[in-house]
């Protein structure tokens, strides 16, 4: 199938917002460019039970997560299954993400649990997983994953914004992709939402009804990480060092719902320069933040079909496995800082 030009692949996703995990049916075929169809989609929020564990685990001792990356990936495995003889698909091989535990790429270490060979056990397909270790071990950031996806597959956007757990961009210089993460945006917004006992604050409304606490909207803008230079990728563990001591000063959630979306709004906006902007990921459901978000820029913001705006990490997830089933590149140097392009991912058989 290596030589193949048209491949049928699930993608599998879980953000750190842990809403749950997606999933995502593709057909992709190599003409002169690639091309993709997006067929059936879900989300399958997590039991109450995962979301507590997953939260917590990177806490846990190296037993315990190493006993849940198995669990973890017969979970992942039995979902998959399900979704493929529920929609009746024809599928080539499963790709999955996985859950990030740990992401410390300056200590050379990125953790993704969700067991390819307990995957493919599970659902008895081909799957490829485990994307960042390689480029990590080039020494690497292990991330942004997703700018060979956009480069190949949305090459219509001189920018492409998810809006996630974290904001992230990826764009075209010189020839050249760019990507890095710019700030928290959901890992931050739905953990305040949910002391108000919501799962997230829809459409920005409890922000809207906020005020902005203006020594914290300047404490957070004045964070290290904003004024270095990319490649740059952030992580839970940087959220917990530097974001909570400066929110935990403060209790009134709705205030703090606001200065966080005007935050965001202020660093997402310094980095999109000039040019056209797709924005996908949870974060672009955030009627209230978009609004701030142009207050900050000019650029022309474009937000595409709500399925799109949902599936495009999973999509694209989908799309890293098949470059790597044809050992091309699909982790690139110049967003991640490697001392190489890398063809990331390993190949479990059931």
């Amino acid at each position: 199938m290596k030589n193949e030009q048209k491949y049928r692949v699930i993608g599998l996703m879980s953000g750190t917002s842990l809403d749950g995990v997606d999933i995502a049916y593709a057909e992709f075929e190599l003409n002169e460019k690639w091309q993709f169809n997006l067929g059936v989609c879900d989300m399958i929020p997590y039991p109450e039970k995962w979301r507590i564990q997953l939260s917590n685990l990177h806490k846990k001792s190296d037993k315990e997560i190493q006993q849940t990356d198995i669990k973890y990936g017969l979970y992942l495995g039995n979902l998959a299954q399900k979704f493929i003889q529920t929609n009746k698909l024809r599928v080539d091989f499963i790709c999955s993400h996985g859950h990030t535990i740990f992401h410390q790429p300056k200590s050379n270490y990125t953790l993704q649990i969700g067991n390819g060979q307990s995957i493919a056990n599970q659902s008895k397909k081909t799957v490829i997983c485990d994307f960042r270790s390689l480029d990590v071990s080039l020494g690497g950031q292990g991330a942004p994953l997703v700018p060979i996806g956009d480069q190949l597959l949305f090459e219509d956007y001189y920018y492409c914004l998810n809006l996630g757990g974290f904001s992230n961009v990826s764009y075209q210089k010189s020839s050249i992709r760019k990507a890095y993460d710019i700030c928290p945006v959901n890992i931050v917004l739905n953990d305040l939402a949910q002391q108000l006992g919501r799962s997230y604050d829809k459409n920005g409304a409890i922000a809207q009804t906020g005020h902005m606490i203006d020594s914290l909207f300047t404490q957070l803008n004045q964070l290290p990480y904003y004024k270095e230079k990319a490649p740059k990728s952030l992580g839970k563990e940087w959220v917990e060092q530097y974001i909570q001591p400066l929110i935990k000063q403060h209790s009134n959630i709705p205030d703090l719902l606001n200065t966080f979306t005007e935050h965001a709004a202020f660093q997402i906006g310094k980095n999109l320069q000039a040019g056209s902007c797709l924005i996908t990921g949870g974060g672009a459901f955030n009627s209230y933040l978009i609004e701030r978000l142009k207050c900050y820029t000019k650029i022309d913001i474009y937000l595409p079909s709500k399925k799109i705006i949902d599936y495009k990490e999973a999509l694209i997830f989908a799309f890293l496995g098949v470059l790597r089933y044809r050992n091309e590149m699909n982790c690139l140097s110049s967003v991640t800082g490697a001392k190489s392009d890398c063809s990331g991912g390993v190949i479990f058989i059931p």
